[in-house]
């Protein structure tokens, strides 16, 4: 039954990575917001799975538009879960998909699928592991998607930043697949300049989409890196992101590498976590 805005209330519950609180949207008459610890983690409209509210999940749901030709499934892997708001999208837009998520803290997952229960008929596994070790599981060559959007405490962990977690990344992902990453800086970005470098090292083909201030360096945000070993759609992603209700910019080729200025790639032994938020930028 469906839930009608005047009675919904938060949910307001402690999860193993901190306070988690689901804030019903008051614009969606079955839409939540999840924050954790009071950094907005998704965006999840049960009514309309296809609805993307954040602007990094939209440009995510772009390249999912984009990977293969409209409709047809894909195999799909989820490095955090959150309230599974791509997997939702990617069980709207492309029936019949096969998806695995890994969600490191098991009471969110019970929390979300209590709360915002998948759609019986999604081809969706949830796995209450590491990012690292739930992606060690699974077979080579099994994904044409993975997905990073992995944080805790509003941070993306150590390792899953070096060029050892992206070369598991590649080895799950099929000929032609795709990585698509959110990643999280400010100024001066030295975390997202090196991680676009570590990626480089792994794969042929590299894009970042991310708001003009954010790429100035002007703010803290998040930016979205997509590579691949194929030519990337980066006219047609350039032009949906430019035109978007979050409008955003696409950077490739020459012009990414220039904005790397020389970063050095992460191993395991020199990867760090990325930098936390500035005081009140969740406000």
């Amino acid at each position: 039954m469906a839930r009608r805005k005047r009675d919904a209330e938060a949910v307001v519950e402690e999860v193993d990575g901190g306070l988690a609180e689901l804030i019903p949207d008051p614009d969606r008459t079955r839409a939540w917001t999840l924050l954790v610890d009071g950094a907005p983690q998704s965006h999840v409209d049960l009514d309309e799975p296809a609805y993307l509210d954040f602007a990094y999940q939209r440009r995510l749901g772009h390249i999912v538009d984009l990977i293969a030709p409209a409709g047809k499934p894909v195999r799909a892997v989820h490095l955090g879960g959150g309230a599974f708001t791509l997997a939702r999208y990617i069980a709207a837009t492309r029936p019949r998909s096969t998806q695995q998520v890994v969600e490191r803290d098991a009471a969110l997952v019970q929390l979300v699928r209590r709360e915002l229960p998948l759609d019986p008929q999604a081809r969706v596994r949830v796995r209450a592991v590491d990012a690292r070790e739930g992606l060690a599981k699974i077979p080579d060559g099994w994904a044409d998607l993975v997905i990073a959007d992995v944080f805790s405490a509003a941070r993306t962990p150590a390792h899953l930043t070096s060029a050892e977690f992206l070369s598991d990344v590649r080895r799950v992902l099929a000929p032609g697949g795709h990585y698509a990453a959110n990643l999280a800086d400010g100024p001066p970005l030295t975390h997202l300049r090196r991680q676009i470098a570590t990626a480089a090292g792994l794969f042929a083909e590299l894009a970042l989409a991310a708001d003009p201030a954010v790429l100035r360096g002007k703010r803290f945000g998040n930016a979205v890196l997509l590579a691949s070993d194929r030519a990337l759609p980066v006219g047609e992603l350039t032009r949906r992101i430019a035109g978007d209700s979050h409008p955003g910019r696409v950077e490739h080729g020459a012009a990414l590498v220039d904005f790397t200025g020389g970063a050095v790639g992460v191993t395991d032994a020199t990867a760090s976590a990325s930098p936390a938020p500035p005081p009140g930028v969740f406000r």
